[in-house]
């Protein structure tokens, strides 16, 4: 169990949550949401959610809870106190997001995510559609100034640049009730490796959740069932407990 001085930080998709073949189609485990909101609570409200999902999405998913969350990797955020930064889509992504719909539709099982101010194309129910994917994901990005390509886990995305997780991270940690709290990151994917580093740079506890072996992350969890386990153990006495849970 996370101790009552941690600023407590967690991916969704592959850390909370096990993966899905549509992110529409994930499970929330009986119990989670309240889980989630008890250690709000006890945690003084220092509870965020770090996911490539947009804001809109996390909310959808968690409802009735609205945490405080950083929404396409970073490029959205809502604050403790409500405050939301976002940015908006123009006409020329939109269009892109369309044609990506259409290039999807010749590959069953391939997804087009509509996040509003970027897109993502996944592929985990259609593995011979990445190659196609990722190259058009990689051509959109030319056509978009002011974006940028983020891969993922059977996933390419076209996301605003300028933010990252790690950035949101710190933002967080530099206001209430985040701020002077020992930081602790859990997540799975590539694009959680500049989380880790934020947390590190912090002394904090970053936990990368399943087996990759390139990961500056200094501990570990074997999948979402032990993430959601590990939240549920009872406190121990040093705040770097962590360590304990399977690192």
């Amino acid at each position: 169990m996370p101790g009552d001085d941690w600023a407590l930080f967690l991916d969704v998709d592959g850390c909370l949550l096990d993966f899905a073949d549509a992110p529409d189609r994930v499970v929330v485990p009986l119990g989670l949401r309240e889980r989630l909101f008890s250690l709000s609570q006890r945690l003084g409200g220092a509870l965020a959610l770090v996911s490539g999902r947009s804001l809109q999405s996390l909310d959808d998913l968690f409802w009735p809870l609205r945490l405080p969350a950083a929404g396409m990797h970073g490029v959205e955020r809502r604050s403790q106190a409500r405050r939301v930064h976002a940015p908006k889509a123009d006409l020329a992504l939109r269009r892109l997001c369309a044609e990506a719909g259409v290039l999807a539709l010749r590959h069953p099982g391939a997804i087009v995510e509509n996040k509003h101010a970027g897109f993502a194309l996944h592929w985990r129910a259609a593995p011979a559609a990445e190659a196609a994917l990722r190259d058009f994901a990689e051509a959109a990005v030319a056509r978009l100034p002011g974006h940028r390509l983020q891969l993922g886990d059977h996933v390419a995305e076209v996301v605003p640049a300028g933010g990252d997780k790690g950035r949101a991270i710190e933002d967080f940690l530099a206001e209430a009730p985040f701020a002077g709290r020992f930081p602790v990151y859990a997540g799975d994917d590539l694009t959680d490796e500049a989380a880790f580093r934020a947390i590190n740079a912090r002394d904090g506890a970053s936990v990368l959740v399943g087996g990759r072996g390139d990961s500056a992350a200094r501990f570990g969890l074997r999948d979402p069932a032990e993430v959601r386990a590990w939240l549920d153990m009872p406190a121990a006495g040093d705040r770097r407990s962590v360590a304990q849970a399977g690192a």
